[in-house]
């Protein structure tokens, strides 16, 4: 019985680690590249610290949230400028093409979080899941971009 939960356990083991293999198994990064994420995550530190500042009023959110997703925006323009530049030209027009699409699902996705987290709905809360949640998609995007031009 006990030997048989071992080779049970073995077998998970091994095929869980063979998993994170495949699941890993992304272009390797350029070691002598900037660190573009530690950098951007180091920028964005202090947008955060003023989200999360335990004295902010639902007014004081909504301000956070919105110089927030200010920075992103412009962050989100540098890295897809940094992409573009590293990409041969026949690449070029189809990350153009790629960012355009990207934006379209923005903007649907902004719609549907402004008509669902409505103040009718949640409160007033429904303004910081508003903000956290526009927020994350363009952060999610900058990381994908980011991820993307480590690779060059």
């Amino acid at each position: 019985m006990i030997k048989t939960k071992k080779g049970i356990v073995y077998k998970f083991v091994l095929a869980f680690w063979l998993f994170m293999g495949v699941v890993k198994a992304h272009a390797i990064d350029n070691p002598d590249a900037p660190d573009l994420i530690g950098e951007f995550v180091k920028r964005e530190a202090s947008y955060l610290l003023a989200i999360e500042d335990p004295k902010n009023s639902t007014s004081d959110y909504l301000v956070a949230y919105n110089h927030y997703l200010n920075f992103l925006n412009k962050e989100l323009e540098k890295a897809a400028q940094e992409m573009t530049s590293k990409l041969p030209d026949n690449r070029r027009s189809e990350l153009i093409a790629a960012q355009l699409n990207w934006v379209k699902y923005r903007d649907a996705e902004f719609e549907f979080i402004k008509n669902t987290w409505n103040r009718k709905s949640f409160g007033s809360s429904a303004a910081i899941s508003r903000g956290d949640y526009r927020a994350s998609i363009v952060r999610d995007r900058i990381f994908q971009l980011l991820h993307y031009t480590k690779n060059f």
